[in-house]
């Protein structure tokens, strides 16, 4: 058997998790913003870093309504939504610099969700090599960088979004 150890992990274990859907969490509580990792929020979706990511970097933009399915969401917070990701597109590009971008919805856990019953629209930077024979043969991520410089550096990136959405 081998061993992982991630003692970063701890503070996960340990800390208390909110009950009930964890994205309304945070649309619930701005107050909590810098610890949920929020990097922008307004009346109708924010964007938070992803506490699981595929890639360092990876965010996700949610709509502050709690819903499921594509087809309920408002036609106007669908265009906020998605004129966010394409302004999201141009800050990752600013202050990550990838080398490509991933974009998508996992609609319904049988797509691949996580959190299901809350839709929300990953955001996924990409570099060469990013992924590697670790992941393949050990089922393991290695990240080789500090989630919280990533998350100061695209927060500042983030901050002129009021005055562009």
């Amino acid at each position: 058997m081998q061993h992982l150890y991630a003692p970063w992990r701890d503070q996960y274990i340990k800390e208390t998790k909110p009950k009930g859907c964890v994205f309304c969490h945070i649309v619930n509580n701005p107050d909590e913003d810098e610890e949920n990792g929020v990097l922008f929020r307004n009346k109708n979706y924010f964007i938070v870093i992803n506490r699981y990511p595929y890639t360092p970097g990876h965010f996700m933009v949610i709509p502050n309504q709690h819903i499921k399915s594509l087809l309920q969401l408002d036609m106007k917070v669908w265009m906020q939504i998605s004129e966010a990701v394409k302004k999201s597109v141009e800050v990752l590009h600013q202050c990550l610099n990838p080398k490509g971008i991933n974009l998508g919805m996992n609609i319904g856990a049988e797509a691949g969700a996580g959190i299901a019953e809350h839709l929300h629209y990953h955001v996924v930077p990409r570099w060469d090599r990013d992924t590697n024979f670790i992941t393949t043969i050990g089922s393991t991520r290695v990240y080789s960088t500090d989630f919280d410089a990533i998350y100061q550096r695209l927060k500042k990136g983030f901050e002129g979004f009021n005055n562009s959405l």
